[in-house]
């Protein structure tokens, strides 16, 4: 049994443009992330897009949709910009589909010094292997199901839906 990655852009997958001196994408980081991990489970890496979650689109979250529903693997990681990611989770998880997806990203792109991707992704990995069938969001090292969770902007957290303080 494989897990399938699908890979969607957001700030994990960003490089740093010497050139223009602005975070852009080349191509994804996952085959060299999944090498450095030393990862031994079968994945299959699927490149879905590389866009900032924060120009998605329906058309862009539909297209995210149809690859969960036409995986053959019942468990997914779907790398994701933090911005919208709740938005794409919320349409994955109203579809109802039969498999555990997760939906995880980074603050910090891998390719800069302190990035929480290598973390995000082993986290997200190991919650798909574990969790029961739904759409979950996994940051921060904590999990959350796709209906009670936001993105605490100014603390660059997520969080459950009802918690306000700190």
């Amino acid at each position: 049994m494989s897990i399938r990655i699908i890979i969607t852009g957001g700030t994990f997958d960003k490089y740093y443009d010497e050139i223009s001196g602005e975070l852009t994408f080349k191509n994804s980081h996952l085959p060299e992330i999944l090498k450095r991990a030393r990862v031994t489970l079968p994945i299959e890496l699927e490149l879905n897009q590389l866009t900032d979650s924060l120009y998605m689109t329906d058309e862009h979250r539909q297209r995210i949709l149809h690859s969960c529903q036409t995986a053959v693997e019942k468990q997914i990681v779907i790398i994701h910009g933090t911005d919208t990611m709740v938005e794409t989770a919320r349409l994955i998880g109203a579809a109802g589909l039969d498999r555990t997806i997760v939906l995880t990203g980074a603050m910090v792109p891998y390719a800069v010094m302190g990035s929480d991707s290598l973390f995000n992704l082993g986290l997200s990995v190991a919650a798909a292997q574990l969790l029961p069938s739904g759409v979950y969001i996994a940051m921060n090292g904590r999990t959350f199901p796709w209906d009670n969770v936001r993105k605490k902007r100014e603390m660059g957290v997520f969080v459950p839906l009802a918690e306000t303080a700190g």
